[in-house]
């Protein structure tokens, strides 16, 4: 099949010169189970796109939980590294993971990262019947005896969610950062899970990831790790910086595809995620879900990982994560 090439197009000017949306991959894989921030991903901009016709029909979402993203990143990059119909979720967890070779000696320019248009704010939270009221006298907790509390989060051990929270406890004095307990599991949801049933004292993650739960009431944000306070719903959530825990920590919410795919391909699908940050759809969705924007999309951002990944490996030789 023959392709326009798109790169120098809005899709705003292809939809005004009389072409058809072009379509674009039917699947996105959200490398956890249900419920957390990859999967908020692929659903969300997913579904706008279809909904303002950046591509043809409804993008199915497949759930593909393993390794922290590993298994989803293992089988683009070996089983589908042309697939033209295939988008993946992405975020800083994922930039995390390949900065500490944890996905088995995969590198980030083995896919073509395609941008990312919402940064969603680290969180660190409890269990509404949880006895701690605030982040110091979590962390207090935790200097006090260590083996006291318990940490889940949706990225697997050293990962972004993990990093989190070793950075407020660092600056809240913490020596031996080793000792703090942590369990990772397949997604943000999982996490909560964990916290509700009483496993787990804790949860370190993103904001959207807790939404839903906020909303039900099973769930108490103790901080959101920005610099500033949450617009719209969230603003009751007081940051680490105001109890005096001087950490930000933002998780980006992007996509990568195959690095096989053609040029052309890899353009469309750029149109299509900057006509998604350009939406009034995904304002909303961003509004409903406590994200900030960050609107960067193309090879660009291939760049930006790269950089990312590297002051990641800094912090994590800093903390001992990685040697």
């Amino acid at each position: 099949m023959k392709h326009l090439n798109l790169k120098s197009l809005t899709l705003g000017a292809v939809l005004s010169l009389g072409m058809a949306a072009p379509t674009l991959a039917a699947e996105c894989i959200a490398p956890a189970n249900p419920g957390g921030g990859w999967d908020f991903t692929c659903r969300s901009i997913g579904k706008i796109m279809f909904d303002i016709g950046a591509v043809d029909a409804p993008i199915q979402v497949t759930n593909m939980a393993g390794g922290g993203g590993g298994l989803a990143y293992g089988l683009v990059v070996n089983d589908r590294s042309d697939d033209a119909e295939l988008i993946v979720a992405a975020s800083s967890a994922t930039a995390t993971r390949l900065a500490q070779n944890a996905y088995a000696g995969m590198t980030y320019d083995q896919v073509r990262f395609l941008g990312a248009i919402g940064v969603d704010a680290g969180i660190i939270a409890v269990a509404t019947d949880s006895p701690f009221q605030n982040l110091n006298e979590l962390l207090d907790a935790v200097i006090a005896d260590p083996s006291s509390v318990t940490f889940a989060g949706g990225s697997a051990v050293g990962g972004f969610d993990h990093l989190k929270v070793l950075m407020a406890l660092k600056r809240q004095g913490l020596e031996d950062i080793r000792t703090v307990k942590y369990i990772g599991v397949d997604g943000g949801g999982d996490a909560v899970t964990q916290a509700i049933g009483g496993f787990v004292q804790a949860i370190t993650g993103d904001i959207s990831e807790v939404v839903g739960f906020i909303k039900s009431g099973d769930v108490r944000v103790l901080a959101v790790l920005t610099e500033d306070r949450l617009p719209g719903e969230f603003g009751n959530i007081p940051t680490a910086r105001e109890q005096g825990i001087d950490v930000v920590a933002g998780n980006w919410r992007g996509l990568y595809v195959p690095k096989g795919i053609s040029d052309d391909e890899y353009a469309r699908w750029s149109n299509a995620l900057q006509a998604v940050a350009d939406s009034d759809e995904w304002a909303a969705a961003m509004e409903a879900n406590g994200l900030t924007a960050f609107n960067f999309v193309g090879d660009d951002f291939q760049i930006y990982v790269s950089n990312l990944m590297g002051e990641i490996a800094d912090l994590s030789r800093e903390i001992g994560v990685i040697e």
